[in-house]
């Protein structure tokens, strides 16, 4: 089985994650930002990794310490999961499209984190999660689970559209990225034979 669970406590959260790369989208997201659980759902059953994100963070101050841990967690979560790597496609890329927006999110589940990020919002806050924390949590995310990671949004207009296309898109490129190749299941899809 390709799961994995993460606890990560520091002095501003508490944080419990699982997941099973090979689920149906199964989720439970309880961060207390409203925003945050709702793009995380969608994570979770676009790319169908079940998901279980338990977080309790200094929210009195503000969201920023609970969304970046939660991406950290999240990454070596899905990093501790994915093992070796034997057998995964390693690279894919989606285009999603959510009425008047359009994102890409190209990924390579290379050990070499990196994050490109050409994603503009015409808001400070989306509910009440600021948006500069998008750009954290993919941040996190990239580098704990050590993944190459481009996000782009090429036009819209509506920001809940902005942010929720980006992780629809992340969830699709990480489901065909992580799923297993029938053509090269026992192999390591790098020519190093090593990733």
């Amino acid at each position: 089985m390709r799961t994995a669970e993460i606890a990560r406590k520091t002095n501003e959260t508490d944080i419990k994650v699982s997941v099973n790369l090979d689920g149906s989208g199964k989720h439970d997201m309880q961060t207390g930002i409203g925003f945050l659980d709702h793009m995380l759902d969608q994570l979770s059953k676009h790319s169908l990794i079940d998901m279980t994100v338990v977080a309790k963070g200094d929210l009195h101050i503000d969201f920023h310490h609970t969304a970046e841990d939660v991406g950290i967690a999240l990454g070596e979560a899905i990093k501790q999961a994915l093992g070796n790597k034997r057998g995964i496609r390693r690279y894919a890329s989606s285009d999603l499209p959510m009425d008047g927006t359009l994102t890409r999110v190209a990924l390579d589940v290379s050990g070499r984190p990196f994050l490109v990020w050409k994603v503009e919002f015409t808001r400070d806050k989306v509910g009440e999660m600021d948006t500069e924390l998008f750009r954290e949590w993919f941040q996190a995310f990239a580098m704990n689970a050590g993944v190459t990671l481009h996000v782009e949004t090429f036009y819209g207009d509506n920001n809940h559209h902005i942010a929720e296309s980006a992780f629809k898109a992340l969830a699709r490129a990480l489901r065909a990225a992580v799923e297993i190749d029938p053509r090269a299941a026992d192999a390591i899809p790098s020519t190093k034979g090593t990733l």
